[in-house]
C-alpha cells in the first residue's frame, strides 16, 4: 500500500493547503469508520482513494448533522450545513478543510451538483424527521430521497463526470439490498433508539406488535416477520448482480468486498432469527479478513492504466 504522500500525488493533488485538507477528511475517516477506510486504501486504486474519502467524509457529516439533536434541532443545523456546501461548491473555499476538500473532489471529478443538494435535502426531509416506514411504498421514498443519492455523493466520485443512468439505476439497486440488510442487522440497537425499521404494514401483516419486537418475542409471528423481511432482503442482493461491471476498473475489488460482506452479514441474520432482536448482527473477525486478504490478492495482480484509476 502506497503512503498517503505518495497516494496524493499520485490523485494529482498538489499545494500544502489542498493536501492537508484531504489529510484532515481521510483522518476524519479513519477515527470515524476504520474499516471502510482501510478498504479504500488497501483496495481502491491510489488515484481515487483521495477524493472517495473526501466522499465519505462528507457523506459521513451529513448523516451525523441528520441524526443528533431533536428533529428541529436537525433541520436548523441542516439548513445551516446545505449553505455553507452550497458557498463551498460554489467558490471552491470554506472555513472547514472538509468541505474544502470535498468540494475540490466534486469539481475534478465532475460530479454533477445535483446528487449533493439532493442529499442534503432529502437529510431533512427523509432522515431528520424519521419515524419509521408505513409500507413498502415509503421505504423505497426513502430510498429515492435519503439512501441513493447519499451514496453516489460518495460512489458518484468513481466517474469522472459523475455516473451514468445505467450505472446510476445500478447504485440504487444496491443501496436497496444494503439499506435493508443494515436495517435487519442493526434492529436491537435500533430498537434500543426508539428506531423502527421495518415497516409497520409489515407488522401488520404478521400480527406483531413494536412492542413484541422491543421485548425481544421469540414467537411464531415474530420469526415469520423477520424470516419475511430477510427474504426480502435476499432478493434485493441478488438484483445487484452485475454492480461489478458499472462500477469503475479502480473500484471494483472495493466493491467486491463489500457485495461479499453484505451476503455475509445477510446469512448471519438469517441463522440469528429471532436473536436479531437481542444483540446487533456484527461481521465477526475472520470473514472480513478472510474476505479482505482474498480481494487484496487479486487486486495485486497485474494491472493496466484503467485498473489503476487512470
Amino acid at each position: 500500500m502506497p503512503s498517503w504522500r505518495t497516494t496524493l500525488t499520485a490523485a494529482g493533488i498538489s499545494g500544502t493547503r489542498l493536501r492537508d485538507d484531504y489529510t484532515h477528511a481521510a483522518r476524519g475517516v479513519l477515527r470515524r469508520e476504520p474499516a471502510p477506510y482501510l478498504t479504500l486504501r488497501l483496495l481502491a486504486a491510489p488515484p481515487l482513494v483521495p477524493c472517495l474519502a473526501a466522499g465519505l467524509a462528507f457523506m459521513n457529516l451529513v448523516d451525523d448533522t441528520a441524526e443528533t439533536g431533536t428533529p428541529a434541532q436537525r433541520t436548523t443545523a441542516l439548513a445551516a450545513l446545505s449553505g455553507r456546501v452550497e458557498a463551498a461548491l460554489a467558490s471552491g473555499e470554506s472555513p472547514d478543510p472538509l468541505l474544502r476538500a470535498y468540494s475540490h473532489a466534486v469539481h475534478s471529478r465532475g460530479l454533477p451538483a445535483h446528487w449533493v443538494s439532493r442529499f442534503l435535502a432529502g437529510a431533512a426531509t427523509a432522515e431528520a424527521v424519521f419515524d419509521g416506514f408505513a409500507d413498502e411504498e415509503d421505504f423505497q421514498t426513502y430510498l429515492d430521497e435519503y439512501a441513493w443519492p447519499g451514496v453516489l455523493v460518495f460512489t458518484g466520485l468513481q466517474y469522472q463526470g459523475g455516473p451514468g443512468l445505467e450505472q446510476a439505476a445500478g447504485w440504487r439497486r444496491f443501496v436497496d439490498a444494503a439499506q435493508r440488510i443494515d436495517f435487519l442487522a442493526d434492529l436491537a440497537s435500533d430498537l434500543a433508539d426508539g428506531r423502527l425499521c421495518i415497516p409497520r404494514a409489515s407488522l401488520a401483516e404478521h400480527s406483531v406488535t413494536r412492542a413484541d419486537l422491543e421485548r425481544a418475542h421469540d414467537t411464531p409471528a415474530v420469526r415469520a416477520l423477520l424470516a419475511a423481511e430477510t427474504r426480502r432482503a435476499r432478493t434485493a442482493l441478488d438484483a445487484t448482480d452485475g454492480i461489478l461491471e458499472l462500477a469503475g476498473p479502480g473500484l471494483r475489488p472495493v466493491i467486491a468486498a463489500m457485495t461479499q460482506l453484505m451476503a455475509h452479514q445477510l446469512t448471519a441474520v438469517e441463522r440469528a432469527g429471532a436473536a436479531v432482536l437481542r444483540r446487533d448482527t456484527g461481521y465477526g473477525l475472520s470473514a472480513p479478513l478472510r474476505i479482505l486478504l482474498r480481494a487484496r490478492s487479486r487486486a495485486a495482480g497485474p494491472r493496466t492504466a484503467a485498473d489503476r484509476g487512470q
